[in-house]
């Protein structure tokens, strides 16, 4: 399977998020595709320069399990996927009184952070916000920084954390 081959099947889909979930191709193969852990794209060793292909193709990414694929209607091809396919890169209040927060990817997914979008913290401590079906974007070092300066100390069963809400929902950026 070639990159040409995948995007000539995209073609006219550009400024859409298909149905992936909706698709069930047969399984083709591998490609070598690597989505790293800073949300660049790489085929065959070399990044891709052009941004509205790398957003084409994220268009039609899904995940099954752990596994990340490219689908078209009749082909599946698996990626590796470093760690999150997205990085959420930038946030804004998008009213006066501070009530809902609009968060932004480096590939300009644009969404309010909600209990549709929420923020999850993994054993680690990585924070991830839902972006898409079951795919997520790592929230960048930056981005936590701005929000550890408006959260606020709240007492919880856990502990004392630092928490702030949007859309009506709380989030917790971890235990002090």
């Amino acid at each position: 399977m070639s990159l040409e081959k995948i995007t000539g099947q995209l073609t006219g889909h550009e400024n859409k998020v298909p149905p992936v979930e909706l698709w069930d191709p047969p399984y083709c193969g591998d490609i070598d595709i690597v989505i790293k852990a800073d949300g660049s794209w790489f085929y065959n060793g070399t990044i891709f320069k052009r941004i509205r292909l790398v957003k084409l193709l994220a268009s039609v990414l899904k995940k099954e399990g752990e596994e990340y694929f490219l689908v078209t209607p009749v082909e599946k091809i698996k990626i590796t996927v470093e760690d999150a396919p997205f990085v959420l890169t930038k946030w804004d209040w998008l009213d006066e009184n501070k009530t809902n927060m609009a968060v932004c990817t480096h590939l300009d997914d644009e969404f309010i952070l909600s209990a549709k979008h929420p923020l999850t913290l993994d054993e680690r401590g990585n924070m991830y916000v839902t972006v898409r079906r079951n795919l997520f974007a790592k929230v960048h070092r930056n981005v936590y920084y701005q929000w550890v300066e408006l959260a606020k100390e709240v007492e919880t069963e856990k502990g004392t954390e630092m928490m702030f809400s949007s859309a009506g929902a709380d989030f917790s950026l971890g235990l002090l």
